[in-house]
């Protein structure tokens, strides 16, 4: 089965993701902003860590009412943006068209199915260091690994196929089989890494040697962990001891809320902390750690440092 492909949101994931699907063969229409012209005249770049390609002509668009319906719809636009799918997203779907949010948070799907209650909808968890260095261009720097899971209407043929694709592209894809597990499971790196890179402005390497802040990101994902619980997933202490030896054999990396940070970008506060929070909170838990992480970031937010 031929899968036609949109993305919506071409940056570090999108562009990646996206891009090596295209490269493999596959048909992609990206969605472009700011790097429109620049793709259209001289195609999509990816250097990466696997082999650097150019995809070249790429089916590039700056509105998705120019762009054909398709079948399978990557969303890896920042969640800050999301309120703009119920405008960007009508002109791409046809009937059993799937939606899939690659991005990064909790509660995310539940927000998409509130305004199309009708829609297929499945969530996609990146486990990967790149980064958009130029306009039309992604630097991959290490990783790669893709986790899809169902939420809503999901067609577990079209998924399938979907996980296929990317390991026919070179880029090694999964099932889960709980999406709400592996959102929490992703949390327990993307709450410490992505807030304290920012508070402490950092790279996730000087995080792990330094003996102080590797004891701090040990305590937040056991606050995670246990938060877990009250979400309705449960991670155990060696999911902690398996994070900490990942990040220990990454490269030196700068997550995306540090360059959205440095760049003077909105950070994904809302998704990736304050969704967390509010529903451990509701449940009966109290993440004070993380809490308190969440209330440091929204005050940079609001008065960014001058030394950053």
């Amino acid at each position: 089965m031929k899968i036609r492909y949109a993305v919506i949101g071409s940056g570090a994931l999108g562009g990646y993701y996206g891009g090596k699907l295209a490269h493999s063969g596959q048909e992609v229409h990206f969605l472009f902003h700011s790097d429109y012209h620049v793709v259209k005249n001289n195609g999509l770049r990816v250097d990466s860590a696997h082999g650097n390609f150019i995809v070249h002509p790429a089916n590039a668009y700056s509105d998705t009412q120019n762009m054909p319906v398709c079948d399978v719809v990557l969303v890896c636009l920042k969640t800050n943006n999301n309120a703009l799918l119920k405008e960007i997203l009508p002109p791409l779907l046809h009937k059993n068209t799937q939606v899939i949010l690659i991005q990064n948070g909790l509660n995310i799907e539940q927000a998409l199915a509130d305004n199309f209650p009708e829609l297929s909808i499945a969530g996609g968890l990146a486990f990967i260091c790149s980064s958009k260095t130029g306009p039309g261009f992604i630097t991959h720097y290490d990783q790669g690994k893709l986790t899809l899971g169902g939420f809503q209407k999901t067609s577990p043929e079209i998924l399938e196929q979907v996980i296929q694709d990317f390991k026919n592209a070179g880029v090694l894809c999964t099932l889960s089989e709980d999406l709400n597990q592996s959102r929490w499971e992703k949390l327990v790196w993307n709450i410490p890494y992505n807030g304290m890179t920012v508070v402490l402005n950092t790279t996730t390497d000087r995080l792990m040697k330094n003996p102080d802040s590797r004891s701090l990101i040990r305590s937040l994902m056991t606050e995670v962990m246990e938060a877990s619980i009250y979400g309705g997933a449960r991670i155990t202490g060696d999911f902690i001891e398996k994070m900490l030896v990942y990040t220990d054999r990454m490269v030196p990396y700068a997550p995306s809320m540090k360059l959205d940070y440095d760049a003077g970008r909105p950070m994904e506060i809302e998704a990736i902390y304050s969704n967390p929070v509010r529903t451990a909170l509701k449940a009966g838990y109290t993440m004070k750690k993380v809490e308190m992480l969440e209330q440091q970031l929204r005050f940079l937010q609001n008065y960014p440092a001058k030394v950053h």
